[in-house]
C-alpha cells in the first residue's frame, strides 16, 4: 500500500468517476484502475462497486476510506510542516570547538537566508560535545582538529560516534595574546619565554581527557593555568592577566576585535610544535543538506581553500 494509492482511492470515492479521478489526478485511466485492482488485491476486499453509471463505495470500500482519509490527512500535515514551502521552521545547528572562523563562517552563511524562516544554533562547546552533538543529530556539522598527538584516540571516538572527518586545512600552532602583551612583538615565541604568564586552555569537562584539548602540548606542566568556558572570557584573562592560548592562529577580527596578535610558536627539543589538523565532521554516509553545503563552502572561502 502506498501514499499514492490512497490518495487514489480518496479522488475517486469523491468524483464517483474513474475517468473524472484519472483526469484530476493526471494518470490514465487503465493505470488508474490497475492501481485499484492491485490494493483491493492486496487487503482482499473489494473497494468499488463498478457500473455504467460509476463507481460507488461497497462497505468494505466505506470503512476502509475513513482510514484512508486519516492517514492520508497526516501526510499533507507533514508536508505543510516540513514540505519545500512548509510553515514549520527549517533546523540548522553547528558545534565547534572555540573557533571564531567558524563562527564567522556561520554568519556568512545565514545571511543568505531569510532567518524568519529557520531556527539556525551555533555551539562553541567542549570537544566531547561537539562529536556527541553531531552523532545523536542535534547539529549537522562539527568543525575540530586532529594532530599527530590526538589523531589515533580522535579517530577511534569519531568512528564510535559513527562519525568521518573531512580535512580542510593545516595550521602550525601559534601563540594567542593581548597586542600590549610583553611578547605580542616577538617574531615568535618559545615555550620557555611563557614560563611566567598564565596559560589558558578551554576546560573539557569530566571527560578532561589530554586528547579533547584544544590546544597543543595539553601534557605539559604549566606553572600558571586557567581554564575557561568561553572564548569571551579567554579574551578578557588575556587582557587583565597578560595570559596566552596555543591555537591555530587562524583570527577573525571582525568578531574578536583588534587588540589581539597571534604570534609563530618557536618549538624546541622538549616541546614540538604540531601540525593541526582543522576540519569538519559529519555522520558517516550522510551528506550535507543546502544549508549545511553552504556551511561548508563559507568555511573554505574564509580559510582561503579552492577546490580543484
Amino acid at each position: 500500500m502506498t501514499l499514492t494509492q490512497l490518495n487514489y482511492i480518496i479522488t475517486i470515492a469523491e468524483t464517483k468517476s474513474i475517468n473524472k479521478a484519472a483526469e484530476l489526478l493526471y494518470v490514465s485511466q487503465p493505470s488508474l484502475t490497475s492501481a485499484v485492482q492491485e490494493l483491493e488485491k492486496e487487503l482482499g476486499i473489494i473497494l468499488f462497486n463498478r457500473s455504467g453509471r460509476g463507481v460507488t463505495l461497497t462497505n468494505d470500500g466505506a470503512e476502509f476510506l475513513l482510514y484512508a482519509k486519516q492517514l492520508y490527512g497526516q501526510y499533507e500535515t507533514i508536508l505543510e510542516k516540513y514540505g519545500e514551502n512548509g510553515s514549520l521552521k527549517k533546523k540548522f545547528g553547528v558545534s565547534t570547538q572555540h573557533y571564531s572562523f567558524a563562527v564567522k563562517a556561520f554568519v556568512d552563511m545565514a545571511k543568505q537566508f531569510d532567518m524568519s524562516k529557520y531556527e539556525f544554533a551555533i555551539r562553541e562547546t567542549k570537544t566531547a560535545e561537539v562529536i556527541s552533538d553531531v552523532s545523536t543529530m542535534k547539529s549537522e556539522i562539527g568543525v575540530l582538529y586532529l594532530s599527530e598527538f590526538n589523531r589515533k584516540s580522535m579517530e577511534k571516538l569519531l568512528r564510535s560516534a559513527g562519525l568521518e572527518f573531512h580535512h580542510l586545512i593545516d595550521c602550525q600552532a601559534y601563540v594567542y595574546l593581548w597586542k600590549n602583551h610583553p611578547l605580542a612583538k616577538e617574531e615568535s615565541i618559545s615555550f620557555s619565554q611563557l614560563s611566567d604568564y598564565p596559560c589558558l586552555a578551554f576546560e573539557q569537562g569530566d571527560n578532561s581527557s589530554f586528547y579533547f584539548a584544544e590546544e597543543i602540548l595539553s601534557t605539559n606542566e604549566y606553572p600558571r593555568i586557567i581554564r575557561a568556558n568561553d572564548r569571551a572570557t579567554m579574551l578578557n584573562l588575556m587582557v587583565g592577566l597578560n595570559g596566552y592560548t596555543l591555537c591555530s592562529g587562524i583570527i577573525c577580527e571582525e568578531l574578536n576585535g583588534n587588540e589581539f596578535a597571534a604570534v609563530p610558536f618557536r618549538d624546541d627539543e622538549e616541546n614540538h610544535n604540531s601540525v593541526m589538523k582543522i576540519g569538519y565532521v559529519v555522520r558517516k554516509n550522510t551528506m550535507p543538506g543546502k544549508v549545511g553545503k553552504m556551511y561548508i563552502e563559507a568555511l573554505k572561502k574564509y580559510l582561503g581553500i579552492i577546490d580543484n
